[in-house]
């Protein structure tokens, strides 16, 4: 998942982005309400993590403006603003969770693995597609009950095959969802990625739709 994070306090920030990014979490960083507007109309994330106290544009305003351009992005307020008449008013104006300043790093994570299940429907925190088994948080793989080692990478391209399966993905959506802003992206580096990863689990499992993109789908 790809994940964008308007917050203008940098060492709040660089916490959160340390502590995601060792998670395997693709982040992008801004610290202005009209950078939130600009990243969100270029990328498609999977999670906004948003300070209500932005500069430019204020958070509930981003939220509004979200809402009516019918945008689904989930949504995750981290905040100092602790009212309930507060929460209330963000959950109200589109916000999926709202956490509220000072917060643990551990608690944070909880959060983004939890609204990341509930928004995309998975019954539990272990990712299933027949006899392969993928854990998010202690980034384990398994297939017919045997442990199958990932680099980074491709731990990182599984999972934005098994969070859609049967779903054709181009190329540059999985260099979307593998890449934050800054990272050199090689020119055949999502093919070396999907190569390997099909030795590991064997060939069946990642289908090539010619011309369009990649699937996961359940092995014979």
């Amino acid at each position: 998942m790809r994940i964008l994070l308007a917050e203008d306090d940098p060492l709040i920030a660089s916490a959160i982005l340390a502590s995601l990014r060792k998670l395997d979490f693709s982040v992008d960083w801004v610290e202005d309400g009209r950078s939130v507007e600009s990243a969100l109309a270029t990328c498609d994330y999977g999670m906004l993590i948003l300070d209500l106290g932005l500069p430019g544009v204020d958070g509930l305003e981003i939220l509004e403006r979200m809402k009516r351009a019918e945008k689904q992005t989930p949504v995750l307020i981290i905040t100092a603003r602790g009212g309930i008449e507060d929460r209330v008013g963000g959950l109200n104006a589109g916000a999926d969770d709202y956490l509220v300043k000072p917060f643990s790093l551990e608690e944070l994570v909880a959060r983004v693995f939890a609204l990341r299940r509930r928004t995309q429907g998975w019954s539990s925190s272990e990712l299933r597609l027949g006899k392969l088994a993928v854990d998010p948080r202690k980034r384990q793989v398994r297939l017919d009950d045997q442990e199958i080692h990932l680099s980074d990478r491709e731990f990182r391209l599984l999972m934005a095959l098994i969070e859609v399966p049967g779903q054709v993905l181009s190329i540059t959506q999985l260099e979307e969802r593998l890449y934050g802003w800054g990272e050199e992206i090689a020119s055949n580096s999502i093919e070396v990625q999907l190569h390997r990863l099909r030795k590991k689990l064997g060939k069946d499992w990642i289908r090539n739709i010619r011309g369009i993109g990649f699937k996961l789908v359940e092995a014979a």
